[in-house]
């Protein structure tokens, strides 16, 4: 049903890629973040639902930064620079969320920050990408890219969470383990976070 020559398309082969990044983050950081509040922190559900607030502040707030960024360096530096504000995020998460929740913070409201723009000119890109008679595939490719994404990011950290901290959680209360656990999982989403930034970039590249 769907034309793979479409997705080679540079242009189109480049948001899906940026997108699918986002989505990836997104979940998986918005998935870890919660369990690190209760049992690496030792919050309630309610103040671990608060401390996700930075996340939703700066989705909300963001489209004032959307515009403004695109007339300034173009769709596609726009796209590139959205992105790699996410790979940022997961890595400041990675490397010191285990410091407390500050770092936390930080690291939800870039990955927040990038995601609201990714969503916007990485999908404007397939778009540019696909033939005008095509158009109406473009939506429903950058929606399954980065719905199979979310699905990959969760999977994962839950993988790997399983994997170094095979206890149940309700036993991960302020465990050193319990933290490692997460920085792995962390580690292991921003590499493939920014192995598809890295590749939508260079597919961006072959389109100018």
């Amino acid at each position: 049903m769907l034309d793979l020559k479409l997705i080679a398309r540079p242009l189109v082969s480049s948001g899906l890629a940026l997108k699918a990044a986002a989505g990836l983050a997104t979940a998986g950081l918005g998935y870890l973040v919660t369990l690190h509040l209760q049992f690496g922190l030792g919050w309630t559900p309610a103040q671990a639902a608060l401390g996700m607030l930075p996340q939703v502040v700066v989705l909300l707030a963001g489209g004032a930064l959307v515009t403004p960024l695109i007339t300034r360096v173009g769709l596609t530096k726009a796209a590139w620079l959205s992105a790699c504000a996410v790979v940022c995020g997961l890595a400041v998460y990675t490397a010191f969320g285990g410091l407390g929740y500050v770092w936390i913070a930080l690291a939800l409201a870039c990955v927040a920050a990038g995601m609201r723009v990714v969503g916007v000119v990485a999908g404007t890109n397939v778009m540019r990408g696909l033939p005008p008679d095509r158009t109406t595939i473009g939506a429903a490719l950058v929606d399954t890219a980065s719905e199979v994404t979310t699905g990959i990011g969760i999977a994962l950290s839950g993988t790997i969470l399983a994997l170094v901290f095979p206890g149940a959680l309700t036993a991960a209360q302020h465990s050193a383990d319990f933290l490692t656990a997460t920085t792995y999982a962390g580690f292991a989403l921003t590499v493939l976070s920014a192995t598809l930034v890295g590749s939508g970039i260079l597919r961006g590249r072959n389109s100018a």
